[in-house]
């Protein structure tokens, strides 16, 4: 029994078909190159995701480009610095809600350093000062 995917490496967006062989390897046919046989195998053997979230910020930040005052922000946009597994997705963002961001921080910080010993560290995607 074929798996169908839809290849979203470029705009062309092939439909591949892949068949599962008696070797644990892939046949896919349906891509107009080789970036189509990349991504069947890591989709359906390996599949890594990026990961976005936030985290809690401590006390608050002062919110930018509002000329009347201050606002309330009590959330930092985060993400992964490069995909995970997928698998593990569940526990990165448990590990990223259990965080209390303190202020200053910078766009691009690194907030968890290699989680897991996976290589892949949690960066903040926003600067943010304190209130």
């Amino acid at each position: 029994m074929s798996e169908e995917l839809i290849c979203i490496t470029c705009p062309l967006g092939c439909h591949l078909s892949v068949d599962r062989q008696s070797d644990g390897g892939l046949a896919v046919t349906g891509n107009r190159c080789p970036r189509g046989v990349k991504y069947a195998n890591e989709e359906l053997l390996a599949p890594r995701r990026v990961v976005s979230a936030t985290a809690a910020v401590e006390g608050g930040a002062a919110c930018s480009g509002n000329p009347g005052g201050l606002c309330a922000v009590s959330r930092l946009p985060v993400r992964s610095s490069a995909a995970y597994p997928k698998q593990g997705v569940p526990e990165l963002l448990e590990a990223i809600y259990a965080l209390r961001v303190s202020l200053p921080v910078s766009r691009g910080d690194v907030l968890i350093k290699d989680f897991k010993g996976s290589g892949v560290d949690v960066i903040a995607t926003r600067t943010l000062k304190k209130a």
